[in-house]
């Protein structure tokens, strides 16, 4: 059984205090080492630093003091109500200094500023105050914990009617000295919310002074030079904040390429005016195409917009060789995987001109070869090859002693807009298509005439062109299966663009044809053409019974020649067109493209202008006459 059970009375220990355990006490306290006592040494500076901030003169003061003390012998024993007692160690000295000061130099009492509202009676309250609150706080003696209070609360007592009655009295949370940092003001001073310094400015009654002048208002603080000089000190010793402006961004520059735009033998000068007009101002013609620099945004709307050339080539690399190994090392040394990789399929083609190679199969054999040990080297795999429809193609134009190797980046050939579909009896190419109407001067606010239309290529592409529809809206580009296209931006290129088309057209286009199944194919032509039935008139006629469908406008045409033609059939058909031509047309202005020089002599008409075309691989020129009212007499 317990003892509780039993009744038995419980022992209590007490254990009481000896001589050694008061000595003990009164001795000081053990130095602390390491990361703590340099955190408490710390604590202390920081608060000297207030105090001596906040009340230079009587820090000095307290300071002397100190020292004059700890050369007196101090006094044994434990202090009562009417003795000076020590402070103890990890309590301020602040609040018994205050108060000591406040009695031995009355004079201060009157003093303006910080330091009079310091030695004031607000003052010693708030002293007195933070001494009590940190003596309380201490479990050392209960004795010197209830003198403490009973002095706090006579003090409080006593700076209640001194307090101002605009702001009330601030009361700060019971800290040890090692929980509060006061912060530094942006002007260098230390804020204390301990320190009862009256309401703030905004809110202060504005003093009456006599009428003086404005020069002469001057703040306070300007009469006492030796608070002036410590607040410019402990604004020079104030932390400066860190205000370190961030310079913008410089624009990165983009990367500029050169490129080639080959095309049609014969549209050299033409295809140099429309680049121009599309803003490659550099652009130069040569043969068979004409070459400009531009970024990689410029090689898009080139693809999108060129009407008269067949591709976009963009050149990566370029040196002098003297066999053909040379080229494998040219291509070995491209940086190939920047465009497409291993996973990719690739298409390599070989034109040269003047070369001294002896085959061009064998060179475009070596540069295959180097663009795959690159990319087999770099990422393990070589790509495969696909001649119908690859995903990067690569071409190397020889000339002389040098190599150039071009990197496409329209894919299919820029003159398959997407919409021909059903094609005639030996069609024409779009791109030549547009370059006739080009090299016609024909305006596109004026009609348009082909009596010879078969699938109605020259008619689709001019109402395109007077619409203001880019030729590559409707089609894929080589660059769009490369690495790192930027599909987003390429949409908003095509958004733009068909934001510029025009609903409908200024002027009639009409196409006559005596097959009726080529009528039919350019009616379904012009539909996947995005065109309306009202946009270009197709009928099924003939060219020598046409009439005009407005005072003046353009013919441009095709006529049939070559295989097309019979010999016997020549000089009926020219004979008769050009009687009708010259009854009816009479202000119009007639381009023809034609592989017989001979044409205009069984037209008996005179050419006003001769261009040399390519139609594939024809030798045909393009004749332009000028149908002069009265200006023939019947056939």
């Amino acid at each position: 059984m317990s003892s509780d059970e039993q009744g038995r009375p419980r022992k209590t220990l007490t254990i009481k205090k000896t001589a050694r355990d008061a000595h003990a006490e009164d001795a000081p306290k053990r130095t602390r080492t390491g990361a703590r006592a340099r955190l408490v040494a710390q604590i202390e500076r920081t608060k000297e630093n207030v105090e001596r901030q906040k009340d230079p003169v009587g820090y000095q003061r307290r300071q002397e003091e100190d020292a004059r003390g700890a050369r007196k012998p101090s006094a044994g024993g434990r202090s009562g109500p009417g003795r000076t007692q020590a402070p103890r160690a990890g309590q301020s000295e602040r609040g018994q200094y205050d108060r000591g000061s406040s009695d031995r130099y009355p004079s201060d009492r009157g003093s303006s500023g910080r330091g009079a509202s310091d030695r004031g009676p607000a003052g010693r309250a708030s002293s007195d105050r933070g001494s009590s609150d940190r003596g309380s706080s201490d479990r050392g003696s209960s004795s010197r914990g209830q003198s403490s209070r009973g002095r706090t609360d006579e003090t409080r007592r006593d700076a209640a009617p001194a307090s101002r009655s605009a702001r009330p009295q601030q009361r700060a949370p019971r800290l040890r000295d090692d929980q509060y940092i006061a912060p530094a003001t942006p002007s260098g001073r230390f804020y204390d919310p301990f320190e009862d310094d009256g309401p703030a400015p905004e809110f202060a009654p504005k003093p009456e002074y006599a009428q003086e002048p404005e020069h002469a208002q001057e703040p306070e603080f300007t009469q006492e030079p030796e608070f002036a000089q410590e607040r410019e000190y402990a604004r020079e010793r104030a932390p400066a904040a860190d205000t370190r402006s961030r310079r913008p961004r410089e624009p990165r520059q983009a990367e500029i390429f050169n490129v080639f735009a080959p095309c049609p033998l014969g549209l050299e000068e033409a295809l140099t005016a429309e680049m121009q007009a599309l803003g490659y101002d550099d652009a130069q013609a040569g043969r068979a195409g004409c070459s400009f620099s531009t970024d990689w945004s410029g090689v898009q709307r080139a693809n999108l917009y060129s009407r008269l050339a067949t591709r976009i080539l963009v050149q990566v690399a370029h040196a002098e060789i003297s066999h053909e190994d040379d080229i494998l090392d040219l291509a070995r040394d491209t940086p190939w995987e920047r465009w497409f990789g291993a996973e990719q399929t690739l298409r390599v083609d070989t034109s040269a001109i003047k070369s001294p190679v002896q085959s061009l199969q064998y060179c475009n054999l070596r540069a295959k070869d180097g663009i795959c040990d690159r990319l087999r080297e770099l990422e393990g795999e070589r790509p495969s090859i696909d001649t119908v429809r690859p995903d990067a193609r690569v071409h190397l134009f020889l000339t002389g002693h040098t190599a150039t190797l071009y990197l496409d980046t329209s894919g299919e050939s820029l003159f398959k807009r997407g919409w021909r579909l059903d094609k005639g009896e030996a069609p024409l190419r779009e791109n030549l298509a547009a370059g006739m109407l080009a090299l016609a001067g024909w305006d596109p606010a004026a009609p348009l005439l082909d009596p010879f239309c078969g699938s109605g290529t020259i008619l689709i592409e001019a109402a395109w062109i007077a619409l203001g529809v880019p030729p590559g809206i409707s089609r894929p580009f080589g660059f769009e299966r490369l690495r790192d296209h930027d599909a987003y931006r390429w949409r908003d290129l095509k958004d733009d663009a068909r934001a510029r088309i025009l609903p409908q057209l200024d002027a009639p286009l009409v196409g006559y044809d005596l097959d009726p199944q080529a009528i039919e194919f350019a009616q379904n032509n012009a539909e996947r053409a995005w065109l309306t039935a009202d946009s270009i008139r197709f009928e099924v006629g003939d060219a020598r019974n046409v009439t005009a469908p407005a005072d003046h406008g353009w013919i441009v045409t095709n006529p049939p020649y070559g295989e097309r033609m019979g010999t016997e059939q020549d000089s009926d058909l020219w004979r008769d067109w050009a009687a009708c031509l010259k009854r009816n047309f009479a202000g119009w202005q007639l381009h023809v493209i034609t592989s017989d020089l001979t044409l205009p002599n069984q037209m008996r008409l005179k050419p006003k202008r001769r261009v040399p075309l390519h139609n594939g691989s024809l030798d045909c020129r393009l004749f332009g006459f000028e149908l002069v009212a009265a200006g023939y007499r019947d056939a």
